[in-house]
């Protein structure tokens, strides 16, 4: 069963080049709360900090805050690209991430190889490779162009094949960052289309967002970030007020 658990967990980024002491002394003056000097005597950035929270089969978790708030490094951490240095973290279940739909392609090669490469990452056989390819070929509207390198696509078609990749198979988790509003109008209503039968089909949501719009229209729970650290959650009406109120900027 899809689960996602955190305890006590924290996330902290290394900044090299700062041996010279005084600097040192001035950067950590300036920001006390976030910047700090780990066990090897090397200066981080706490990036999250002592997060407790679970998330269950069934939630849609909106995770808001203003910009630096914390929101992407936890998306990053649920899909195992960050490693936490302390605290414990268990996620249960297939992961999909929509944070960056285009990472992992190669620029110098084809669509149609890119397609199969993903296939490959995620463990498929033959005959899910050929479903996934013809799926995205389908989608993503390209044509002979899959048969091209993906160097020479315009940014336009790198985002129809992107995209077509990242939701041609429905995870028990779906990770965003930010709802997907990109390319011409006829591609944006094909893409959202497929969207809402991904969000719908997946058992648990965890979307980073700033539109207050998708937090209501979309999830059943709000998470909102300071400074790396947890300060409210609960339902979309205990952290946002009721929908006659004015949303608070996030």
């Amino acid at each position: 069963m899809a689960n996602i658990s955190a305890r006590g967990l924290r996330i902290e980024f290394p900044l090299y080049h700062l041996a010279a002491r005084s600097l040192k002394k001035r950067l950590l003056a300036k920001a006390a709360i976030r910047v700090k000097t780990d066990e090897s005597n090397r200066v981080v950035v706490s990036a999250l900090s002592d997060l407790n929270f679970e998330i269950t089969r069934g939630e849609r978790v909106a995770l808001i805050g203003t910009n630096g708030a914390g929101k992407t490094t936890l998306l990053r951490t649920i899909a195992g690209i960050y490693e936490p240095v302390a605290g414990q973290l268990s996620v249960e279940g297939e992961i999909g991430s929509l944070i960056d739909p285009a990472a992992g392609m190669d620029s110098d090669s084809t669509g149609r190889e890119n397609i199969r490469l993903r296939g490959l990452y995620r463990g498929m056989d033959e005959a899910g490779i050929a479903a996934l390819e013809a799926d995205a070929a389908e989608f993503s509207g390209l044509g002979e162009f899959l048969d091209v390198p993906t160097r020479g696509y315009s940014a336009g078609m790198n985002i129809r094949l992107a995209f077509a990749m990242a939701t041609a198979i429905t995870p028990q988790i779906l990770l965003m960052d930010e709802w997907f509003m990109a390319g011409d109008a006829d591609f944006m209503r094909k893409a959202e289309a497929r969207l809402t039968r991904l969000v719908e089909g997946a058992d648990i949501l965890v979307i980073a967002t700033h539109d207050m719009g998708v937090v209501r229209r979309w999830c059943s729970r709000v998470i909102r970030l300071e400074s790396g650290r947890i300060v409210a959650d609960g339902t979309v009406d205990e952290v946002l007020g009721p929908v006659a109120a004015a949303d608070p900027v996030a």
